[in-house]
């Protein structure tokens, strides 16, 4: 199982300037890079303080830059708000930019409140028409000349312009919950990605199942098509291991950020200048998911030994791709210890020994 960073630029009050929040992300970046991380995901979210990304793509052509291996995955970004040809030829050129280490993810959108901005009013649910649409023409924009005359868009003959260096195409991931996202990812070529959110290990259990019943289905449609990638993204934090009570402001930071999403999701405050208070824990009595000690068992905290365990469970289901999500709204230097430890305890534990050493 390899590993990844899903990270943003994550701001909570003016204290902090976005010049801080970046020079904060690049560091993580070229951590990870250092510590045999495989990829960097940065997502796509507008008008939102509290992940600052209206585009990944000057992010990850920045990072292409100051880096030299890991791999630089747009993920996601949002099926609605783009059209075929500029996901084709900006992913192309970050390709190109990079020398053939990006990798692309595509969601149908979740935030009602971007969709009020960005596609007036158009209800969010109804993004993952976009994304069906999307995936293929993106796909035959970056093989050739193709004309689209689909049901959202319609285009004349084009194609993308730099063409991609990787060959045939370059990596295409797909946000998938529902087994029918998950059939149309694996039918269409595409990688899985999936999240579990609060929910427990269990929840992994079901989603790998998923995508395992959508492989079968694709096997037997198509004999000897390759089996995609699936990585889960999660929350993730580790303490020290003489620290007995370190999981407990890693859970309380999570869990603002959770609230913070709600707030966000719910879509009934305006915001002032970016920024929305958090949902008040009151609003969640009854929702033992949202509590802190909950978080400690769900989200991905705990000391390196207990991390590895789980992942090893992770593995052990078909996860090929393990993303530690680093956003929830601690401070950059408790970031930076987590993924410190990480770094020297988990990685080596999941990297293949030479055959000489194993025997």
């Amino acid at each position: 199982m390899r590993f990844s960073l899903f990270v943003h630029m994550e701001r909570w009050d003016e204290s902090v300037s976005h010049r801080e929040c970046f020079e904060n992300l690049t560091e993580l970046a070229l951590m990870a890079e250092a510590g045999g991380f495989s990829t960097v995901w940065i997502g796509e979210h507008h008008a939102m303080e509290y992940t600052i990304s209206p585009s990944p793509m000057p992010q990850l052509a920045y990072l292409a830059a100051r880096t030299s291996r890991i791999r630089l995955g747009a993920g996601t970004i949002i099926a609605p708000f783009w059209n075929p040809l500029r996901v084709a030829g900006e992913t192309a050129l970050l390709d190109v930019i990079s020398n053939g280490r990006m990798e692309v993810g595509l969601a149908r959108g979740a935030y009602q409140f971007e969709f009020d901005r960005l596609m007036g009013g158009m209800s969010a649910v109804d993004g993952g028409k976009h994304l069906r649409e999307l995936v293929p023409a993106v796909r035959a924009l970056w093989e050739g000349d193709y004309a689209h005359d689909g049901e959202i868009w319609q285009f004349p003959t084009s194609t993308s312009v730099p063409k991609p260096i990787q060959k045939p195409t370059p990596p295409m991931w797909v946000a998938a919950r529902d087994i029918s996202s998950h059939e149309f990812a694996v039918a269409n070529g595409c990688n899985v990605m999936v999240t579990p959110l609060m929910k427990g290990d269990e929840e992994v259990a079901d989603l790998a199942g998923k995508f395992d019943s959508a492989v079968a289905k694709n096997s037997a449609n198509n004999p000897g098509a390759p089996r995609p990638d699936l990585m889960v993204l999660r929350h993730t934090h580790v303490h020290d291991t003489d620290d007995p009570e370190g999981w407990r402001r890693p859970a309380e930071g999570i869990q603002k950020f959770y609230r913070t999403f709600d707030a966000w999701f719910g879509n009934k405050t305006v915001p002032k200048n970016g920024f929305l208070e958090p949902s008040p824990v009151e609003k969640f009595e009854g929702r033992p998911e949202f509590t802190p000690e909950s978080l400690h068992k769900t989200a991905m905290i705990g000391t390196p030994d207990e991390i590895i365990e789980r992942l090893r469970h992770y593995e052990a289901l078909g996860v090929t791709e393990f993303s530690l999500w680093s956003d929830n709204s601690l401070t950059h230097e408790e970031k930076k210890r987590s993924l410190e430890l990480f770094i020297e305890h988990v990685v080596p534990a999941f990297q293949k020994q030479p055959a000489s050493a194993a025997r």
